[in-house]
């Protein structure tokens, strides 16, 4: 099998055990609880789905990066937030449920603007003569079927069968990773010989974009819109901490851009530095400290 048409096979699967897995941890209380907390939902649905993607243009443009690449960055931005935000969100002592909603909202918004969005791009960077076409109605429809279906399907089982949903969120896990291991392989592969090249092109732009928009984030939320530190810093988190996989599928599955892939790719481990130094900073022995002052 071709590398193009395993990635075209195996990204559909991983992204769709991904997504399920999110869905068994997901109730319909959870999204009806919602809107006791307007304000927050809001800003971090603009702040992702708005604010992050004119974030990655200005960045990509102002390092004029080759169109390819940028082309890729935009397309990461665009995608919706993943288990690893989640992740980061528990570890920096923030509001992880905020998170989890989040997650949960714009992965259901995603499948009808990444399309768009990468449209919109492709036409931007690369210019109609290019032969890089996006199918809209197909690409929705894909996305829709590897996104918005596993999650409603996690979330029926969920309501009616619990304990088989607890039982499963482990297995699930380790077949998804398993899953998006063979694609990072496949794609680092397909690029051995242009990864050298293109790393000092990448690294600098992914890690601007990144910490940028965390801290961009953080600032708005805290600053411009008084809410707690615990919600600005959820918010920077989900601004700055993208479902890489959701990303792959469109450049990887559907455009068969391995250039555009490892943008993507790179972003998904990149951006855990800055998520690191945040999770450092929130741990330190001098701020547990205050927090068991401030807790008697």
């Amino acid at each position: 099998m071709e590398g193009g048409n395993a990635l075209s096979l195996l990204l559909p699967i991983a992204l769709f055990i991904i997504m399920l897995g999110m869905g068994l941890t997901l109730r319909p209380g959870d999204f009806f609880s919602l809107r006791h907390r307007p304000v927050a939902i809001i800003t971090g649905v603009v702040l992702q789905l708005l604010f992050l993607p004119l974030l990655a243009w200005l960045v990509v443009t102002a390092l004029h990066l080759p169109a390819m690449l940028a082309a890729g960055l935009l397309i990461v931005s665009f995608a919706p937030g993943g288990a690893t935000s989640n992740m980061i969100t528990y570890l920096c002592r923030a509001d992880t449920a905020l998170s989890i909603s989040l997650t949960a909202i714009t992965s259901l918004i995603i499948p009808f603007t990444l399309p768009w969005f990468t449209w919109i791009t492709l036409e931007h960077f690369l210019g109609s003569g290019v032969m890089v076409q996006l199918p809209l109605v197909s690409t929705i429809m894909k996305l829709v079927m590897v996104t918005l279906l596993p999650v409603a399907i996690g979330v029926g089982v969920n309501h009616r069968w619990p304990r088989l949903c607890y039982q499963l969120q482990r297995p699930m896990k380790v077949v998804a990773l398993v899953f998006m291991c063979v694609v990072v392989l496949m794609i680092s592969w397909a690029n051995r010989t242009a990864l050298p090249q293109l790393m000092p092109l990448l690294s600098p732009a992914i890690l601007l974009l990144a910490s940028s928009a965390m801290v961009f984030a953080v600032l708005i939320a805290r600053y411009l819109l008084r809410l707690n530190t615990e919600t600005a810093l959820t918010l920077g988190i989900e601004t700055g901490i993208q479902n890489a996989g959701t990303a792959l599928m469109v450049t990887g599955a559907i455009l068969q851009q391995p250039e555009m892939s490892l943008a993507v790719l790179l972003y998904g481990i990149l951006m855990q530095v800055p998520a690191v130094m945040l999770v450092v900073w929130r741990n330190s022995p001098a701020r547990l400290r205050a927090v068991l002052v401030n807790a008697k």
